[in-house]
């Protein structure tokens, strides 16, 4: 079971109520009052992914919808894409005094959110991880070493950055329609990959796949929702199989929730948004 996560964002903007603040990793736009929800978009997405998520949960609650550095249009950065937006989501969270905040990411949103809670666990009230898994090389080959995971992520990373742009755009078009089951949504992913640096992305992507969370996920003290999709598999492999998988992958994660939404492929919030908005307002009750 193969996946790529190449997620991305659907249209929202939203007027900035918190103190500027100087990351380098992400931009952060703030919309509604109350306790805080910190939305992350995955690989090669914009915030606006979350349009319907926020509409859905703000008011009641103050979202802070991230855009990842070099994602969706915005300025690449130097260094390590991951650790440092974990490092600068931490400092976020105490500079603007925002307690212990919801976190719901997607894809590599959700990747981040794990290493978030797993790193600082005073930092984060509840987590929700939108289709993503500690250790993404390790869907095929459970007893993969983390020796091999660099060597499959550097393959992949070596892959997107040698490509032509022909071939890198195909390459945008083939995993959305994977990913994504409108065509306007499946338009609308495209974009923000075409936007996106591709350096930042496959360096990104290496991050993700070359690292392994499946027992430092032991160390996530708050309550967390796994949402896995099962459309996009329905022709490889029965339900069970796929959510043996997430159990597997997440068997270190004490008291974990997990369910998998059957009609929904890797972009839940768009194919079965209603699914989705169910179990977390279930959740964060």
């Amino acid at each position: 079971m193969k996946r790529t996560f190449v997620s991305t964002l659907a249209t929202l903007a939203f007027a900035a109520a918190l103190p500027a603040h100087a990351a380098t990793a992400f931009k952060a736009e703030v919309t509604g009052k109350g306790p805080a929800v910190i939305l992350i978009p995955g690989l090669a997405s914009s915030g606006e992914v979350w349009k319907g998520t926020t509409e859905h949960l703000c008011g009641p609650r103050q979202c802070h919808v991230l855009t990842l550095a070099g994602f969706a249009g915005q300025p690449a950065m130097d260094g390590p894409l991951l650790a440092t937006a974990e490092k600068e989501i931490a400092e976020y969270i105490e500079t603007n005094k925002l307690g212990k905040p919801v976190i719901i990411g997607h894809s590599l949103g959700g990747f981040l959110g794990m290493k978030l809670a797993a790193d600082h666990p005073d930092k984060v009230g509840k987590l929700v991880i939108v289709d993503s898994l500690p250790a993404l090389a390790a869907t095929q080959l459970p007893t993969i070493t983390r020796e091999q995971m660099a060597q499959v992520a550097a393959s992949t990373r070596d892959r997107l950055l040698s490509q032509d742009d022909a071939a890198y755009a195909a390459g945008l078009q083939r995993t959305a329609t994977s990913m994504v089951s409108s065509p306007a949504d499946i338009e609308r992913v495209v974009g923000w990959g075409r936007i996106s640096d591709r350096k930042a992305v496959a360096n990104a992507m290496y991050e993700m796949t070359a690292d392994d969370m499946r027992q430092d996920i032991a160390r996530i003290s708050a309550p967390t929702l796994v949402l896995g999709a099962y459309a996009g598999y329905k022709q490889f492999a029965p339900l069970p199989a796929i959510e043996a998988v997430y159990r597997g992958q997440y068997a270190q994660l004490k008291g974990v929730q997990i369910a998998i939404a059957e009609n929904a492929r890797h972009f839940i919030m768009f194919d079965d948004p209603a699914w989705m908005y169910d179990r977390v307002d279930q959740f964060l009750k």
